[in-house]
Order: structure tokens, then C-alpha cells, then sequence
């Protein structure tokens, strides 16, 4: 009798690649007989509980007789087993004869599932949730046989791929066609609304995140690398999305949806590179080194980034996305600049050559021509602050204050000639007024300023000191060899770093002190 049970144990066929294991102990298969009676009375045949819809059944069953028997075999039978001197495992034996029933009744179902999509994916979310249980509750190891393995035979797992693919993009839809898509569900709550994500990034991120638990268990790296391709495919088409609704709102590039796209795609490009360290994807990542190296499908310096991690299986779509970040950003700071730059004219066109001094003022003010350019600017920095992220609105303030700075000592300050009460109002306007306005955003705004507050220093310094100064400079560049002159240059250098100028070139300053018209009759 005992030949006939070790015997007896059924094979599976060879396409499901189920790892080789001993034939279960023939005391525990003795145990398991009329369990697998039961097993097959209730679930196979004409049964009312044998119903393709509801893979539950047994599945509950199985695990519910795993859990039932379990202190009977640690406290009864392993003790008997411990004192034979064998190392047999009893309670994983007798895990192990029913999990064999499972892949038999799956290996038999599975062909009739295949052309419905409802009921595959319903077997499926059963077949994790009950190997989920299996592993955690009950300790089953990995390397043994167990239902990730006929989900992996290649008929089985492209079918799973493809309603994986189809509900997902379902999904999408839904959550992109939605009316809350754009707003996010944190907003009113200030310490978790950090990133203020739309609705519909963080369901699609989500969503990644289910795909990746389906299928952490499988077996081997092969078919996880074939998942991560589902995934990156997935995120393509998302940012592909992301953009046409984006082109759609370029006309408005400061309006709410138009921030909320960008905060989903700065969203999902942090997300993804929290991932990239995430030990589950370095694994991966190594996986698919060792595949392209057996390929020779990518370059010596591809696979040198992959092995030094430099680079991770995510970084293509990091790539495209910060690429995307990019180029609203800077259309967001185009628009804003050109409403600044718009507001601006009267401040252009301003007498700077005949402003009164700050002798002969009780009190400066700001320049009346100034109001219109700094209150746009300081509404649409406020508005736009509400809206994005802090980082992302952290990018915008700076590659805006670059481009100011730029504007106003261009097209303002090298435009225009000043006399000393001219000076003293551009650098009142500039250093009480427009610098203040970043002060919201970092410690020393001037430092985003350098060439307006250096431009300021030069057109206010005192005429004595301008005197001295433009000589000093003179000496260095004039009528001199290049080698003279080249040596003079360090003392130029010091001159204007004393004077807390370093960003302007010794050129450009003597360019600033020729738009000064206070100087004394005979020193010009």
C-alpha cells in the first residue's frame, strides 16, 4: 500500500515549471486522504459547489483546514517526528498535499477561463489573496510548489498580462473622466497636501503600487521584468495623457487645472524615484542587467550605470516626465513675466535723469510708474503659490527673479541715463520694494538679483569713490599692452569685490558709471 501512495501523487504537466519536490511523507498522506476525498467531491464533477465563478470555495476551504490542523500537528505529531531524529516539517507535509490539490484544480479550470475576462481576473485576485495567506499566516515557503507557478505558464500569464493591461487603462479613463480628477482630496489639510496631487495622480500611482503586489510573488525575475514593462507602458501612456489634456489648458497656463497637471507630473516623477531605491526594483534592476548583458542589447556604458546604480529601471520615464515639468514651468514663467514685463512700460520710460535728490525729500516713496509691475507680480506669485507644490513653485520664483533681473538691468537700468536722485530711487524701488516681495521665499532675495543690486552699488557710490573707481578701471583697461593690462585686472577685481561687486564684469561697470550724470564739472 505504501508503494501505491507514493505513486499515487500526481504530476503536473511540464509547461507549468513547478519546482521539483520529494513525494509527501507517507504518514501525512495517509492524513491527507480523506481530505483529498472531500476535495474532490465537493469541487470537481457536476457539484453545485464546483462553479468556475467561485474559485473561493476551495480556496477558503484549503486554507481554513491548513489553520484547522495546524495545532494538532505541532503539538501531536511533530513531537513524534522530532524524536525519530528526522527534520521533517509535518504541518508544511500537510500544507504541502493540499496546496498540491489547488494547482491541479487550477491547472484543470484555467483553460476554461481563458476567454472570459471577468472571471479570469476574478481567479486571480482569489489566487493572490489565498497565496498572500499562505505565506503570511502559515509560513509556506517560496521555493516550493505553490499557484504563482500555473499563473506563470505562458498561455496562463499572457492572458494575465493583457487583463491586467485592459482594466488598468479602464481605470484610467475613469479616473482622468472624472469630476474630482484635478482637485486633490488633501487640500484642505496643509501637512499631508505637501505635493497637492491631483485626484487622478494619486489613483494612478495607486493603481502601480496594486500591480506591483499582484506580482511581487511570482517565481521568477523573467516574468516580474515582463510586469515592470506593463508598468512603464502604463506610465507612458498616463504622461501621454497628461500632455494632451495639458495643450488643451495652454492658453491659461496660470489656471488651476493647468497647475494641477503639473503638480501630477512632478507627483508621479517623485514617486517613481522613491521607487527606484526600493529594494523590490534594485532586485530588478539587476535582473535586467544580467538579461541585456545576454542580449548585447545595450551599451557598455547603459550597463555600467545599471551596475553602479546610477541610473534605474525607472529613469527613461523620469526622463520624459521632468522634461514635460520642465517646459510648463518655464511657460508658466514666460506668461508672468510677459504680464510683468507688460506692466513695466511706464517704469521704462521713467525721467531718471530729472528726479529730484534724496536731500531734497522728506520721505522716498515708491515710484508711482513701479505700482502696476510690482502688484501684478505680487498677485500672480501669490496665486501661484496656492496653487503648485513647493518645489515646483520654488523653481518657478527663481527662473522668474533670473529672468527680472536680467529684464530690469537691460532694458531699464543700461537704458537709461541717472542723476543722483534717479540712482537713489532705483535702488529704493529695488531694494524696498521688489526684493521684498521674494523675501516670503528665502533669506536674502538680493542674491537672485545680482546684476540689478550690483547695477545699484555702481549708480549710487558716492562721486568720490566713482572717481577712484572708474581710474582704477580706466588703468586697467586703457591705453596699455594686453600683458599690462592683464596684470592690472586682479586690482580691478579687488577694487569692485570691495565694494561688494561680483558678479559684474570690470567692463560692465565702467558701462554703469558712463550712465551716471553726477559728476563734478571738471572730473568728466
Amino acid at each position: 500500500m505504501s508503494d501505491e501512495l507514493v505513486t499515487k501523487q500526481k504530476q503536473l504537466p511540464e509547461k507549468y515549471e513547478v519546482p521539483p519536490s520529494l513525494p509527501i511523507a507517507i504518514p501525512i498522506q495517509l492524513m491527507l486522504l480523506p481530505l483529498q476525498k472531500r476535495f474532490k467531491y465537493h469541487f470537481s464533477g457536476n457539484r453545485q459547489t464546483n462553479i468556475l465563478n467561485k474559485p473561493e470555495w476551495y480556496l477558503t476551504q484549503v486554507l481554513m483546514w491548513i489553520g484547522n490542523h495546524i495545532k494538532f500537528f505541532e503539538e501531536k505529531i511533530q513531537p513524534i517526528i522530532d524524536k525519530t531524529g528526522s527534520s521533517l516539517d509535518a504541518k508544511l507535509e500537510f500544507s504541502r498535499g493540499l496546496v498540491m490539490l489547488v494547482l491541479e484544480k487550477m491547472s484543470a479550470d484555467i483553460p476554461r477561463l481563458l476567454y472570459d475576462d471577468g472571471l479570469f481576473c476574478h481567479m486571480v485576485d482569489e489566487i493572490l489573496l489565498f497565496e498572500k495567506e499562505l505565506h503570511s499566516a502559515y509560513g509556506y515557503p517560496n521555493n516550493l510548489p505553490c499557484c504563482m507557478h500555473i499563473l506563470s505558464e505562458e498561455t496562463c500569464f499572457q492572458k494575465w498580462l493583457t487583463v491586467e493591461r485592459k482594466f488598468a487603462l479602464e481605470k484610467m479613463d475613469s479616473v482622468l473622466s472624472s469630476e474630482a480628477a484635478w482637485t486633490s482630496q488633501y487640500k484642505d489639510i496643509a501637512d499631508v497636501d505637501e505635493m497637492k496631487a491631483p485626484d487622478c495622480a494619486e489613483t494612478f500611482m495607486t493603481l502601480l503600487l496594486v500591480i506591483t503586489d499582484r506580482y511581487k510573488g511570482l517565481p521568477t525575475a523573467a516574468r516580474k521584468l515582463q510586469f515592470l514593462e506593463l508598468q512603464k507602458e502604463l506610465i507612458d501612456d498616463f504622461r501621454i495623457r497628461l500632455t494632451q489634456v495639458m495643450k488643451e489648458e495652454t492658453r491659461s497656463p496660470l489656471g488651476s487645472r493647468y497647475c494641477a497637471i503639473l503638480n501630477a507630473v512632478n507627483y508621479i516623477a517623485a514617486v517613481l524615484a522613491d521607487w527606484a531605491d526600493n529594494v523590490f526594483f534594485l532586485q530588478l534592476q539587476q535582473a535586467a542587467l544580467e538579461v541585456c548583458g545576454a542580449r548585447n542589447t545595450m551599451t557598455e556604458l547603459q550597463l555600467g550605470q545599471l551596475a553602479s546604480l546610477e541610473s534605474s529601471v525607472f529613469d527613461n520615464m523620469i526622463d520624459l516626465l521632468e522634461r514635460l515639468r520642465y517646459d510648463m514651468l518655464t511657460r508658466q514663467v514666460e506668461h508672468v513675466f510677459r504680464e510683468v514685463k507688460d506692466k513695466a512700460k511706464p517704469y521704462k520710460k521713467e525721467r531718471w535723469l530729472f528726479l529730484p535728490s534724496q536731500s531734497d525729500q522728506a520721505v522716498m516713496n515708491l515710484s508711482s510708474s513701479a505700482c502696476p509691475m510690482l502688484l501684478t507680480l505680487r498677485d500672480l506669485l501669490l496665486q501661484l503659490e496656492q496653487e503648485l507644490c513647493h518645489s515646483l513653485f520654488k523653481s518657478f520664483w527663481q527662473m522668474l527673479a533670473e529672468k527680472l533681473d536680467l529684464f530690469i538691468y537691460q532694458d531699464i537700468i543700461l537704458a537709461n541715463h541717472f542723476n543722483e536722485g534717479g540712482s537713489a530711487q532705483l535702488q529704493f524701488d529695488m531694494t524696498r520694494n521688489l526684493f521684498p516681495l521674494f523675501a516670503h521665499y528665502c533669506k536674502r532675495p538680493e542674491n537672485y538679483f545680482k546684476q540689478v543690486k550690483e547695477a545699484c552699488v555702481i549708480l549710487n557710490l558716492n562721486v568720490g569713490s566713482a572717481l577712484l573707481l572708474r581710474e582704477v578701471l580706466q588703468t586697467a583697461s586703457g591705453n596699455m599692452t594686453d600683458a599690462v593690462a592683464y596684470s592690472e585686472q586682479p586690482t580691478a577685481i579687488a577694487a569692485l569685490n570691495e565694494i561688494g561687486v561680483y558678479k559684474l564684469a570690470p567692463q560692465d561697470v565702467e558701462i554703469l558709471l558712463n550712465l551716471r550724470t553726477n559728476w563734478p564739472s571738471t572730473g568728466k
